[in-house]
């Protein structure tokens, strides 16, 4: 049978997606060790293999086709951490599975460089703003989300493909043994679908900044806007922030200003005037866990080597387990790249230059 992306499209005769192959079960997945309500869980979503195998027929099918339309600093998304935005003087997008050589080190090495950048100019600062959205993925319109990949010359079909894809989807909750009711669902992409990270990296393809001072991050669902400062004018941040909030309403995108939160890179302590999202004032604070790193208004890592070393300790465990079972030291060599390496390696290239001679011999 001929699985190519073309007649993966055509699954049934006018584009449209069987309804027992849309049908999903939602898998709450917990945020946090400690649950205190709903929002510390996600929600995944788990399809058909066939579904899935559709799915990535199809990716590559409409990366090869969008990909050249987008900036091409940018990469795509892949929630397991490597996401990557880059940087033109506007904005930067980017899911890093579905771009080859792109990290979540790229994303944070270029934020910080415009930063430090700019700082070393006299009289200027830098704020980052931390946007939060609620259920990002889960509010997409399918039918905004043709029309803008219409625009970016996808095919008619596909778009129809896609489109039917997210509309009356059948889904229900499986807690344990116990299973809700189903219901329908005609918005949004489902998380833990292959399609959905570059779906909604499209959907938010042409929310930009428009000053060159202003760096809009979008990584994913989680967006960053970076002001550089001069002279104490925020005019362009400030009007920039509104224009999110105002693209994000026009596109149904709903803010979290209870969750965002902002950094300020000054040498001045002075209060600055409040920044709000919706008229709800935004909280400062000292430091921010962005995209596994923490970064602090005082540029120190101590914190993420610590967390990383906190890590790597606890997982130096089973590796003593396995060797006490007498595991061939191949596999223990395995074992230890895959689980502990990668975490003491984790985004290195961000913070090994920047740490002391004692956290890097504790590391």
């Amino acid at each position: 049978m001929d699985l190519t992306p073309s007649k993966a499209t055509s699954s049934t005769p006018p584009c449209q997606v069987p309804a027992c192959l849309k049908t999903s079960i939602i898998v709450p997945v917990p945020k946090k060790p400690w649950i205190t309500g709903l929002n510390d869980y996600r929600p995944v979503a788990l399809t058909s293999v066939v579904m899935k195998s559709l799915e990535r027929l199809i990716l590559p099918h409409l990366k090869s086709i969008t990909t050249p339309l987008l900036d091409p600093l940018r990469s795509l998304y892949h929630r397991s951490k490597s996401f990557v935005r880059i940087a033109g003087s506007k904005s930067y997008l980017s899911p890093s599975s579905y771009r080859a050589n792109r990290s979540v080190d790229d994303a944070v090495n270029l934020a910080l460089h415009s930063i430090l950048q700019h700082l070393d100019s006299l009289g200027t600062y830098a704020r980052i703003l931390f946007v939060d959205f609620s259920s990002a993925f889960n509010t997409i319109r399918p039918a905004l989300l043709q029309d803008k990949l219409s625009q970016l010359s996808v095919p008619a079909s596909l778009c129809r493909w896609i489109t039917h894809f997210l509309t009356d989807r059948r889904q229900y909750v499986r807690l344990g043994k116990t299973v809700s009711d189903s219901i329908s669902i005609s918005t949004g992409s489902p998380q833990g679908c292959v399609l959905s990270p570059l779906l909604f990296s499209l959907y938010t393809n042409c929310c930009t900044s428009s000053h060159q001072s202003v760096k809009l991050i979008r990584f994913a669902d989680d967006t960053t806007l970076i002001g550089l400062i001069s002279n104490g004018d925020e005019t362009a941040y400030r009007r920039e922030v509104a224009q999110l909030v105002s693209w994000c309403g026009h596109n149904n995108l709903q803010l979290n200003a209870q969750k965002s939160q902002i950094v300020d890179f000054r040498k001045v302590t002075a209060p600055l005037p409040p920044l709000a999202l919706m008229d709800s004032p935004i909280t400062i604070v000292d430091s921010f866990r962005f995209l596994g790193t923490t970064i602090t208004r005082d540029l120190k890592w101590e914190p993420t080597i610590s967390s990383l070393i906190k890590k790597a300790q606890q997982r130096m465990f089973f590796l003593r387990q396995l060797r006490k079972l007498k595991l061939p030291p191949r596999m223990l060599a395995q074992f230890y790249t895959a689980i502990i390496e990668s975490i003491i390696t984790s985004s290195i290239t961000v913070w090994y230059a920047g740490a002391t001679r004692h956290t890097n011999t504790n590391s």
